[in-house]
């Protein structure tokens, strides 16, 4: 990496440290050459996610629509943002840990609704509705005996 101030390439590090979050090294750097200091960032480099939607066409990877679709599942109930943030960020770990380069929306929103199942009963049935795109009444009641049976 060159220097900022006078272009040369070799550094010393003086400091290092995570940052708050953890997922990067916060490092201060002085310049072999000119004696000036800089700060730099180390962070791993994730791959791209590409997500297979139902009519098989293809997106980029948005962690908020996650959140979206949580907010409005979970609208009234007693979830909180941060464990809304914390469920999406499983889902997203989960996801990257499989090394894959595409996934299919169908597969992340079963993820979704496994970790709602588990959290809130009614976001759970409110996120299903929408993602399994229930037609009648009789497939929407199909879901709540499938959750009673499993109690």
């Amino acid at each position: 990496m060159k220097c900022p101030f006078c272009g040369f390439s070799e550094s010393k590090v003086i400091d290092s440290r995570p940052t708050e979050d953890g997922n990067a090294i916060r490092r201060r750097r002085e310049c072999l050459k000119c004696q000036k200091r800089v700060t730099t960032y180390e962070k791993l480099e994730t791959i791209s996610l590409v997500v297979i939607k139902q009519d098989n066409s293809r997106q980029a990877y948005d962690r908020e629509k996650i959140i979206r679709g949580l907010i409005r599942a979970c609208e009234k109930r007693p979830i909180t943002y941060a464990q809304m943030e914390a469920l999406a960020d499983d889902i997203e770990s989960e996801l990257y840990q499989a090394m894959t380069k595409e996934v299919s929306s169908t597969e992340i929103g079963e993820k979704v609704m496994n970790r709602l199942k588990s959290l809130d009963e009614v976001a759970y049935v409110r996120f299903a509705s929408v993602h399994k795109h229930f037609s009648d009444i009789n497939s929407f009641m199909s879901a709540l005996q499938e959750l009673l049976e499993e109690k």
